[in-house]
């Protein structure tokens, strides 16, 4: 290859590139048969074309405590991905949810590595056995909005390696293509130009390529390139950062700074998924332009990758990881449920939709999806996905109940407007929600830039709830934010039901139907805390500075649940916490030596009245010594089970599992002497069964 091939491989053809035709392109070496690397957004689905799935959201996939639907999620986007031409689906992201008010913390799985990592893990096995690049991001510790462009996120090795990295470690071991270095600085280096960085993945077997994210390159192309970063992206300068590749890489290899043996290693990482992925025999052109969204242009072949398979697998996922928070049921004297869930179709006779949050979404919003004026199915960035094909509550709602009952309906937060609905109705469904986004070009979404403001409902969604509560005394909340919000008014007495919905993606309606109804026994699981203030989670945003801040991690190991455990906080709704409709019992535990570690065991049972699936959690505590949080997570499971039956289940505790960081000699993960004490439990705080580990 020549100079000029090599530099069009390992550098993007630019954003004001009026011929590019996805997010990121390099330029093709057709020559040789390697066309221009298609780059597309996003993590829940493909974004800025017509014809795809708005799929749910990476904290919805966690949500379901369900590895089979993680990887499901991966398949179906990754052949959404391939259908339309993209080689790589950015995605999927990992930030760890370190403050409950991150702006991008819906993109992830949440507070809990190890659940982060299981999420990273399985969707990177499913969309690339599609053939298609995934791309691990953002690297690393990019866990803020405000600020994002210049900050540093300071941390020490041990917080390091076994909260941030972990996620990366599983997409290393998933085989992931690619990693896209953050915008953020860590410990006071560029992330894209931070030698130790680029070298940690390295030294975990990591046989990809690093590409940056857009504009996150600063300082020289020899900083960058001899650091450990193979691919610049979008190529050219942005305001924000960018243009370090291209003619300087190419004046920085005439002049020896930049060997041309690391060049050649940077188009060997490159191409080497591409080949290993089989892209390089019978994969689709590209057939859309990313900058006509609109599906317009002679580039736009509007190729339908939609399938009817995709759908019911959205419905699926936005059902499993609904959250049933509160569920208080009357029965009456023939065993039919008259308040709370599931409901009954036909019992009530007359049902109130109140909130803004059921309805249509804006439709019309821009490329970033930067409204919020319609039930809200996914955060607002590049991240974002297609609302075209959204199914709201109220259509859903309207379809399913039918003429058995009069509905009424309050389509805004109107606090007057919302209870005069409600008086005196049967049921009451309230919808209401928060959203959070990208920082982007310093947008403002309902005076939040990025970073949610505030942990409250949006427009003031508390207060409808409440109002609507004062005058049904059959009132059931549903939910929809990017992340815990407060829920003060939980302990009122007319609310009968409460369910947590998420961020669920284009099938929002059916899939909270399905819940209400029972159609779908609720088996979502909470993968964060819910708690009554911020301080309860013991991080902040760092909104106002003088200049990019440093942010300094001084709560180390002890996020969301592992905090409050520390300060001995009840939340108000706990991590892994999710009602059914049936009950489940544990019994049988089980700790017998394996090859790697140990395999705990044990029975679950469904003792309740309806068919259902649990998700058993396994929390390990570690020797005090270890200087450990009190429990944390390291396993998880998925089990269907039909009225009366039973099941053993398995769970694999490695010995990495039970190791931490040694960071001031090894370098290493080492297993520390003494009793460990293995939890199984429906969540953080209801463990069932108990048991120990003596090393």
């Amino acid at each position: 290859m020549t100079l000029d091939e090599k530099l069009g491989i390992v550098t993007g053809t630019g954003q004001l590139n009026s011929a590019r035709r996805c997010v990121g392109d390099t330029t093709a070496v057709t020559r040789l048969g390697i066309p221009s690397i298609c780059f597309q957004d996003g993590p829940a689905g493909v974004r800025l074309v017509k014809n795809v799935t708005g799929f749910p959201t990476g904290i919805n996939a966690a949500s379901t405590f369900s590895r089979r639907l993680m990887r499901a999620r991966g398949v179906a986007v990754g052949e959404e991905f391939r259908g339309k031409g993209a080689h790589v689906f950015l995605g999927p992201a990992m930030d760890i949810m370190r403050n409950p008010k991150a702006g991008r913390g819906w993109e992830s799985f949440g507070p809990d590595p190890y659940l982060n990592g299981e999420g990273a893990y399985e969707t990177i096995v499913g969309v690339q056995s599609v053939g298609v690049q995934a791309c691990a991001k953002h690297y690393l510790a990019n866990n803020q909005e405000h600020w994002r462009y210049g900050l540093s996120a300071n941390l020490d090795d041990r917080t390091m390696h076994e909260i941030y990295f972990y996620p990366f470690l599983r997409s290393i071991e998933a085989g992931v293509a690619s990693v896209m270095c953050a915008y953020n600085r860590f410990n006071d280096t560029s992330s894209c130009h931070n030698a130790n960085l680029m070298g940690l993945l390295q030294k975990n077997g990591f046989q990809g390529y690093v590409v940056s994210d857009w504009g996150a390159t600063h300082d020289s192309a020899s900083d960058n390139a001899n650091a450990g970063l193979d691919m610049e992206m979008p190529g050219d300068y942005i305001v924000i950062g960018g243009g370090v590749f291209g003619s300087n890489l190419e004046s920085a290899v005439n002049d020896g700074e930049v060997t041309v043996q690391r060049l050649n290693e940077m188009v060997a990482r490159v191409l080497t998924p591409w080949y290993r992925l089989g892209q390089d025999s019978g994969y689709p052109p590209v057939n859309f332009d990313a900058q006509q969204s609109d599906g317009s242009g002679s580039l736009n072949l509007n190729v339908n990758v939609r399938t009817a398979a995709h759908t019911a697998l959205v419905r699926e996922i936005a059902a499993a990881s609904s959250v049933l928070l509160k569920n208080n049921k009357t029965v009456n004297s023939a065993g039919t449920t008259v308040r709370g869930l599931p409901a009954v179709k036909g019992v009530a006779k007359t049902i109130a939709i109140v909130g803004q949050d059921a309805k249509l979404p804006n439709l019309s919003c821009n490329d970033l999806n930067e409204c919020n004026d319609g039930t809200m199915s996914v955060g607002w960035g590049s991240g974002s996905n297609s609302l075209a094909f959204i199914v709201p509550p109220i259509d859903a709602l309207t379809s399913y109940i039918g003429t058995s009952a009069t509905i009424t309906s309050s389509l805004s937060n109107d606090l007057t407007a919302g209870p005069n609905a409600a008086k005196g109705k049967d049921m009451a469904f309230v919808f209401a929600n928060a959203m959070s986004g990208e920082l982007g070009f310093y947008d403002i979404v309902v005076g939040n830039e990025g970073d949610r403001n505030d942990l409250n409902l949006w427009y003031k969604g508390g207060s409808l709830v409440e109002s609507v509560a004062a005058v049904c005394n059959n009132t059931i909340v549903v939910v929809h934010s990017v992340g815990p919000v407060s829920f003060s008014w939980s302990n009122h007495p007319n609310i009968t039901g409460i369910i947590y919905a998420g961020a669920p993606g284009e099938q929002t309606g059916p899939a909270v139907v399905d819940v209400i109804y029972g159609a779908y026994n609720p088996s979502g699981r909470l993968p964060f805390s819910i708690a009554d203030d911020e301080s309860s989670y013991a991080t902040s945003i760092v909104y106002n500075s003088l200049g990019f801040p440093d942010i300094n991690y001084t709560e180390k190991l002890l996020l969301d649940y592992r905090y409050m455990d520390d300060q001995s906080i009840t939340p108000r709704f706990e991590f892994g916490f999710g009602l059914s409709y049936t009950t489940f019992a544990y019994s049988s535990l089980s700790i017998t030596a394996a090859s790697d570690g140990y395999t705990i065991s044990f029975t679950v049972a469904n003792s309740g009245p309806l068919a259902g699936t649990e998700k058993p959690q396994l929390y390990l505590g570690y020797p005090a010594a270890a200087g450990e949080p009190k429990k944390v997570l390291r396993g998880f499971e998925e089990v269907p089970l039909a009225v009366g039956g039973s099941q053993s289940v398995s769970i694999a505790l490695s010995t990495r599992g039970m190791s931490v960081w040694d960071t001031p000699s090894s370098q290493s993960y080492i297993r520390p002497s003494g009793t460990f004490t293995v939890y199984i439990g429906a969540s953080i705080r209801d463990i069932r069964l108990t048991g120990t580990i003596a090393l």
